[in-house]
């Protein structure tokens, strides 16, 4: 039986409390990426790429959120050389792929934008956070913690750590295709 692979993705970016300082911008410090089968209703692989910011810094509230320090992510890749790794180590130029809202794909175009990098997913993104609202007949979207606490599942590893939560995600995905609601296609 042939796989039907997906890539559920999540991004940390730099942030601030409020404002970001003069000429700063959020831009992608971490990829979390979680192979999911959803014919086997299995995650299949837990990767991790960090990020090298080119214009900000981690802020100490970034920091406190996500775990990751400016000198762990000044060892990580150029954006460009990150998706370059996405597309090729992890096919996401092929397959279909997933993440917990808009967010991730809409930082995604924008820093390919900035950078003028190749946009390196596929046009066959799901909003998992819609297709969980619409599984389990909610009102509102709930944040991803709180779609694992609806769905009876555990929060596993760091919230707001990029594979943590893409690894997370990817249990709600299964859940969702599990109750037959995943879309496909």
């Amino acid at each position: 039986m042939e796989a039907d692979l997906l890539n559920v993705v999540d991004v940390e970016a730099t942030c601030w409390e409020k404002q970001p300082p003069p000429g700063q911008a959020s831009e992608i410090i971490e990829i979390g990426l979680t192979v999911v089968d959803l014919r086997a209703g299995e995650r299949v692989a837990k990767h991790r790429i960090l990020v090298r910011p080119a214009r900000s810094e981690v802020s100490p509230f970034c920091t406190e959120l996500t775990g990751l320090t400016q000198s762990e992510v000044d060892g990580g890749l150029s954006f460009q050389e990150a998706c370059r790794t996405l597309a090729v180590r992890h096919r996401t130029a092929e397959l279909p792929w997933a993440s917990w809202g808009d967010y991730d794909r809409n930082q995604f175009a924008r820093q390919c934008r900035h950078t003028g990098t190749e946009y390196p997913f596929t046009g066959q993104h799901t909003n998992a956070k819609v297709a969980f609202t619409a599984a389990c007949g909610l009102r509102r979207r709930p944040g991803m913690a709180q779609a694992l606490a609806v769905a009876g599942l555990p929060l596993e590893g760091r919230h707001h750590r990029g594979d943590d939560d893409a690894w997370n995600i990817a249990a709600l995905v299964l859940e969702i295709a599990k109750r037959g609601a995943w879309p496909r296609g």
